[in-house]
C-alpha cells in the first residue's frame, strides 16, 4: 500500500480544512502480521530521540499465547523498538510512568487472563508480571486500565488503582458470576497492596476512574460499575480510603439498570462552572448520564434509542457556549446482534443531543477531540468501518477516518478507505515530534472479509500542517492524559 492511497484527505476538496497533509517523512504505515488490537495507542519517547513513540497491546484470539502481545514502535519511523510476550490478549492502553529512574517512561499494561505486566520502556524488558499464584484463595480474572494514585506503600512511586473481574467461562445470560474487584498494586514490585469487592457482588468490567485530590488523597473520589451484556448492574462513586480499608460498601449508587450494566469508562468534566470536576458516564442500555460532582444529584440523562454503549464518550467544546460537551458513538441493536452505529453530540449544559449521526459498522472504539479548524471549536475524529460490494457480489470492508464539524453539521473522510476494520483501537491524536502540527496514529485490522480477526494489523501514522493553536484535551482514549479527566484549557 503507496503513501497515496494511505495519506490523501479529501478534506480540502471540500473546504474544510486550511491545511493539508503532509505526506512525506512524517508519515508512515507498519504492518504486523499475524496479530490484531483492541488496545489504544499511548505515546512517550523512548528512545530519547525527541520523537514520542507508540506503545500497543495486542494479540491473537482469547487464549492464545502470543510473543508480540506488548509492542513498541519508532515514533519517527514505525520500526518496532521492543515487543514482550503474554499469555493472552492484551486489550489495554498502557499508563506510563519512570520508575527506574532512567528519565524514559516504563509501561503498565493490562489484558485478559489476569495479565499485568510493567516493562522497562527503554529495553522492553519485563520489571515484573502479577502473579496470582501469591494469593491463593483470590479469583482473578481481567484488568482493565490502570490508573495512579498517591505512593500508598511509601517507596516514593505513585501507585496503581485497578479493576479486575469478567469470567469468561460463565454463559451469557448466567447471573451466577463471582464478584468483581478493586485493587491496589505497587507500582515498583507487582505486590498486592489493597483489594476490595464490588458492593453489589456483581462483576466488573469498567475501567475505574479517579478525580484525584492532591491534599486529601485518601478522599479522592472514584468511579466504578458493574454489570455486562446481558446482565444488570449500578454505577458507584466511592473514594480512594474505602479501597484501602478493603470495603466499599459504603460507596454511592448513582444509576442502576436491571437488565443491562456499565461497562464504558466514565469521565470527569466541570459541566456546572462551579471549579469541581461532574460525572458523565454511559450505561449499556443506552444512555448518557451527567451528576453534580459535589452532591451527586443527577444534572441531565439522555437516551439513545435502540442501542447500547461500550464505548467511552469524548469531551470538548462541541458549541461556542463555556461549557464541554459530550460526543458518543453507540452500537445500534441488542447483544449479541449489534451491526450499526450511532452517534450523538450532547450539550453538557442540558443534555440535549445538538447533533446526530449514523456512521459505520458497529465498533467499540472511542471518539478523540481535536480544533482542526482553528475556529476556537473542536471537532471530534472518528474511525469508522464500512462495506463495498463489488462487481460480483463479493463484500469487503474498508476503515478510515471521519470528522466531524458541528457548527457546520458536516461529516468528512480524512481518507481513503483502508481495506480492513477497526473492532476497538480508539486514535491518538496530538503532537508527536513537537514541531506545533498536529499528528494522528491509528490501527486498522488487514483482513477485509472479516470483522473480527487477529491476523494482521497496521499501524499507521499521519503527519499533518494543521497547527496546534491551543491545549488539547481528548486526543486519545480516555482523554490525552489516559485518566478520564477533562482539564479546562
Amino acid at each position: 500500500m503507496n503513501a497515496r492511497h494511505l495519506f490523501v484527505f479529501s478534506l480540502l476538496l471540500l473546504g474544510l480544512f486550511y491545511a493539508q497533509v503532509a505526506v512525506g517523512q512524517t508519515s508512515w504505515s507498519t504492518l504486523l502480521p499475524t496479530i490484531g488490537t483492541f488496545s489504544s495507542p499511548r505515546v512517550t519517547d523512548l528512545n530519547r530521540d525527541g520523537v514520542q513513540d507508540i506503545i500497543l497491546g495486542a494479540g491473537r484470539l482469547e487464549f492464545q499465547r502470543c510473543d508480540s502481545a506488548i509492542i513498541a514502535l519508532d515514533g519517527k519511523t514505525g520500526k518496532l523498538l521492543w515487543n514482550r510476550s503474554a499469555n493472552d490478549q492484551i486489550f489495554g492502553s498502557a499508563a506510563l510512568k519512570d520508575i527506574n529512574a532512567d528519565q524514559i517512561d516504563d509501561v503498565f499494561i493490562n489484558g485478559r487472563s489476569s495479565e499485568l505486566q510493567a516493562i522497562d520502556g527503554a529495553t522492553g524488558r519485563v520489571i515484573w508480571k502479577f502473579d496470582t499464584l501469591n494469593y491463593p484463595g483470590k479469583s482473578w480474572f481481567n484488568f482493565y486500565n490502570p490508573q495512579f494514585i498517591h505512593d500508598v506503600d511509601h517507596d516514593g512511586i505513585d501507585d496503581l488503582l485497578l479493576a479486575n473481574g469478567g469470567d469468561i467461562i460463565v454463559p451469557p445470560h448466567n447471573p451466577n458470576r463471582r464478584a468483581g474487584r478493586l485493587v491496589v498494586i505497587s507500582t515498583r514490585t507487582g505486590k498486592l497492596l489493597a483489594s476490595a469487592t464490588m458492593p453489589d457482588g456483581k462483576e466488573i468490567y469498567m475501567s475505574v476512574v479517579v478525580n484525584k485530590d492532591s491534599l486529601h488523597p485518601e478522599r479522592s473520589p472514584i468511579l466504578f460499575g458493574t454489570g455486562g451484556e446481558t446482565i444488570g448492574g449500578n454505577l458507584f462513586v466511592g473514594t480512594i480510603g474505602m479501597l484501602l480499608q478493603g470495603d466499599l460498601s459504603s460507596a454511592e449508587q448513582l444509576a442502576s439498570c436491571a437488565t443491562k450494566g456499565f461497562i464504558a469508562p466514565p469521565a470527569w468534566a466541570d459541566l456546572t462552572n462551579d471549579g469541581i470536576k461532574d460525572i458523565v458516564v454511559n450505561s449499556v442500555d443506552g444512555r448518557v448520564m451527567a451528576f453534580d460532582g459535589k452532591t451527586h444529584r443527577s444534572l441531565w440523562s439522555t437516551q439513545l434509542l435502540y442501542t447500547e454503549a461500550y464505548s467511552s464518550m469524548a469531551i470538548g467544546y462541541f458549541n461556542r457556549d463555556p461549557v464541554p460537551d459530550v460526543f458518543v458513538s453507540f452500537a445500534q441493536g441488542t447483544w449479541p446482534d449489534l451491526t450499526w452505529t450511532k452517534q450523538a453530540m450532547v450539550n453538557g449544559i442540558n443534555g440535549q443531543i445538538e447533533f446526530s449521526d449514523s456512521l459505520g459498522f458497529y465498533q467499540t472504539s472511542s471518539p478523540v477531540v481535536a480544533d482542526v479548524t482553528e475556529d476556537g471549536v473542536d471537532e471530534v475524529i472518528l474511525s469508522v468501518d464500512y462495506q463495498l460490494i463489488d462487481s460480483l457480489g463479493f463484500k469487503s470492508f474498508s476503515n478510515t477516518l471521519m470528522v466531524i464539524q458541528f457548527d457546520k453539521h458536516m461529516v468528512v473522510p480524512l481518507l481513503e478507505g483502508l481495506p480492513g476494520h477497526n473492532v476497538s483501537s480508539t486514535p491518538w491524536v496530538g503532537d508527536l515530534d513537537k514541531d506545533g502540527f498536529l499528528d494522528i496514529v491509528f490501527c486498522n485490522g488487514t483482513n477485509p472479509r472479516k470483522t473480527y480477526t487477529f491476523d494482521g494489523m497496521r499501524v499507521n501514522k499521519i503527519g499533518t500542517t494543521i497547527p496546534l493553536s491551543r491545549r488539547h484535551q481528548w486526543g486519545a482514549y480516555m482523554g490525552s492524559h489516559y485518566d478520564g479527566v477533562f482539564r479546562s484549557p
